[in-house]
């Protein structure tokens, strides 16, 4: 491979020729060869967002000509295409500030700029700190750019998956509407309701946990760009952080804000350890739902199979013929990973040390894999299972004509201690409730099938 030589504060590093990433991004690269987790794309492109919005701030604030403000622009649009994916190689178990992926995007973003302004026949050249990092420092960039990755991760793909299976689960909940069943309680017989009414939990389990995604995301609209090394703002402008702020939501067509306290925004996470607390609500909800399908869809004849999913691959290597509920087993795997980053995230947050937390690219790596496996999974969910449930009529009828919970419409009317009696006597007789009813005399069978109707049972009446 050919090498080219570039320096820093610490000497020389031989860098590849082809690469655009400078002697500090070659030492991060040699120093933390740790596992094989790189920085998420989604960071990197943040960064390039931030980095053009800070350019343009600089260039507004005339500390930053305007010949070089426009290269770094035009730079970090490339980076913002996808074309320089391949400058970015840095992981995540890095220092916890997130300086180095702060100095491999100045290096990038400054040599792909220097490049193209001479191109263009310009004898300037833009340095990665006194030009693409002006104004800023990687204390304050990093946790800016997670913020930026955070809510366009959750506004542009999580809350778009969680509407399209909310939905899904509307017109499911609507087409069950009159479809009675039995209920269950600790996995045991209880009073009956719809099917509609079953799903109707899922769907609002879904609307609320959008509300409170949305509720929550809005703190991450934070920025802690200003604040520099410490929260004090040294080496910027004081209303830099506020044009930074705008022209990111220029960009973006979000609305983030400079962050009222800079000390706070450098040192806390607690934004989003919040706002992974509503994906970990979801992430609940979704194993609840999951678990119901797979659950109602047990059988094919063995099981409650009062509900059918699609067969979408063969289930067993040695059971022909067998299909399994794999949309629900793979929904519940990503509701486990997403518990565990909470904790992570959870820790991570709690180690902010005087002016700055120094685990923020694990705690950013996991938001976003939260954010982005929920997504996935919620749209893989509702594309290859959801959309497809049925309900199985005559497996719904026959458990609830088998039902001994019925026996709770006869409280009101011969009290509690017979109605279970009849109950106990019934299953240990192998009756069906009307027979144990008529056997104890309470009631003749014109009473009973008056009162025991489950069509009257699923809703209140006066």
């Amino acid at each position: 491979m050919d090498y080219r030589v570039e320096k820093d504060t610490l000497g020389d590093m031989h860098v590849p020729k082809d690469k655009h990433w400078g002697a500090q991004t070659q030492r991060s690269l040699e120093n933390f060869k740790i596992g094989q987790e790189t920085m998420p794309i989604d960071v990197v492109y943040a960064f390039a967002i931030l980095k053009r919005s800070a350019a343009l701030a600089n260039k507004r604030l005339d500390k930053l000509e305007a010949e070089k403000a426009d290269a770094i622009v035009e730079a970090c649009d490339e980076v913002l295409s996808g074309k320089l994916d391949d400058h970015f190689p840095l992981v995540v178990w890095q220092t916890g500030s997130g300086t180095q992926s702060n100095m491999n995007m100045n290096e990038v973003v400054a040599r792909r700029a220097s490049q193209l302004l001479e191109e263009k026949g310009s004898s300037q050249s833009v340095h990665p700190n006194d030009d693409v990092n002006r104004s800023q420092s990687s204390n304050d960039t990093f946790p800016t750019a997670m913020h930026v990755a955070a809510v366009q991760k959750v506004e542009d793909q999580l809350l778009p998956a969680v509407e399209a299976l909310r939905a899904t689960l509307e017109n499911k909940m609507n087409a069950f509407e009159h479809v009675i069943k039995i209920g269950r309680t600790h996995l045991q017989d209880a009073t009956p309701l719809t099917l509609g009414q079953e799903v109707s939990g899922w769907h609002r389990m879904l609307e609320r946990s959008a509300e409170m995604i949305t509720e929550s995301i809005d703190h991450v609209k934070d920025l802690a760009i200003g604040g520099t090394a410490v929260g004090t703002g040294i080496n910027a402008h004081p209303r830099f952080g506020e044009y930074v702020a705008e022209e990111i939501s220029a960009y973006t067509g979000k609305a983030f804000r400079s962050a009222p306290n800079k000390f706070h925004a450098l040192t806390s996470h607690d934004e989003i350890s919040y706002a992974h607390g509503a994906l970990k609500a979801l992430a609940a909800d979704a194993m609840k739902i999951a678990n119901d399908v797979r659950w109602l869809a047990s059988g094919p004849r063995c099981g409650i199979g009062e509900i059918s999913i699609p067969a979408n691959e063969p289930g067993s290597s040695i059971m022909p013929g067998k299909v399994n509920p794999t949309q629900s087993e793979a929904l519940t795997m990503v509701a486990a990973q997403v518990m565990g980053n909470d904790a992570t995230i959870g820790f991570a947050a709690s180690q902010g040390n005087f002016e700055l937390n120094v685990f923020k690219p694990v705690i950013v790596y996991n938001f976003l894999q939260s954010s982005y496996l929920l997504a996935d999974a919620l749209v893989s969910f509702n594309d290859k299972c959801a959309v497809g449930i049925e309900e199985n009529q005559e497996r719904i009828d026959a458990h609830l004509r088998n039902s001994l919970m019925l026996v709770t419409a006869l409280n009101p009317h011969i009290g509690y201690e017979n109605a279970a009696k009849i109950a106990k006597s019934a299953h240990a007789n192998g009756q069906t409730l009307k027979e144990a009813v008529l056997e104890s005399g309470m009631l003749n069978e014109e009473e009973f099938e008056l009162i025991v109707d489950p069509a009257k049972m699923v809703s209140p009446s006066e």
